[in-house]
């Protein structure tokens, strides 16, 4: 079996659900420290006429080094905000009809938890692009205080997993020994994402935008692109 662990990040990029589609079963991350520095779990760009734009979900309990499950969005018309900015930068795009309406009541609900909306909005890009993963959560799967690698080997284990898929990048590199790996009989597969190019509107094509600016530039094509 085939698994990803990953936390859940608000507007994903492509590289993310590239990861997942690959998998036969994706880890939420959840019960992790939300890291303190800045991160995509609460933000990510969209493309605009003069470049791209950080839209950004305030947070509560990120400096009180809370677990993922437990940081809280703060309500300050943020909401607001972002679908005025994706109106304003996608309103034109081909499909943005198709999409908005939809994406429009995750920000039109009431969420107190920032998971609950990545996750909810997450669930909805996987059916968009066909994704049919198993979602299990960590915090159903680990009741220690494993941390690092070591949390991450025991919850592989405890789902018998024969293959682990994970990003190519200075993050894992940090962490992952590929001995460990070996000696569990679980063979590591480094995913080296190429960004592809696709329909895109202003100007020059920029690379690592959320999944919205796929979606609405190329619509049910996206699940073929990614």
């Amino acid at each position: 079996m085939t698994v990803s662990i990953h936390q859940p990040n608000y507007l994903p990029w492509l590289g993310f659900f590239n990861k997942v589609a690959q998998s036969d079963t994706y880890v939420v991350f959840d019960d992790v420290q939300y890291p303190m520095g800045k991160d995509f779990h609460n933000r990510n760009q969209i493309k605009t006429n003069n470049g791209k734009t950080w839209l950004t979900i305030p947070v509560i309990g990120k400096s009180e080094r809370r677990k993922f499950s437990e940081i809280q969005i703060k309500d300050n018309g943020w909401n607001e905000k972002h679908l005025n900015s994706i109106k304003n930068f996608y309103g034109k795009t081909k499909y943005f009809n198709k999409y908005y309406p939809d994406l429009e009541k995750f920000y039109t609900n009431t969420y107190d938890k920032l998971i609950d909306l990545n996750m909810d909005m997450n669930k909805w890009f996987f059916k968009l692009l066909n994704i049919n993963t198993k979602i299990v959560y960590s915090s159903k799967l680990c009741d220690n205080d494993l941390k690092g690698l070591d949390k991450i080997m025991y919850i592989l284990n405890k789902i018998n997993t024969t293959r682990y898929v994970t990003s190519k990048g200075p993050g894992a590199s940090r962490y992952i020994d590929e001995s460990i790996f070996k000696n569990n009989n679980i063979e590591l597969i480094w995913n080296e994402y190429i960004h592809p190019t696709y329909n895109q509107q202003f100007r020059d094509f920029i690379p690592y935008m959320s999944i919205l600016d796929l979606l609405f530039n190329e619509g049910p094509n996206s699940k073929n692109i990614i």
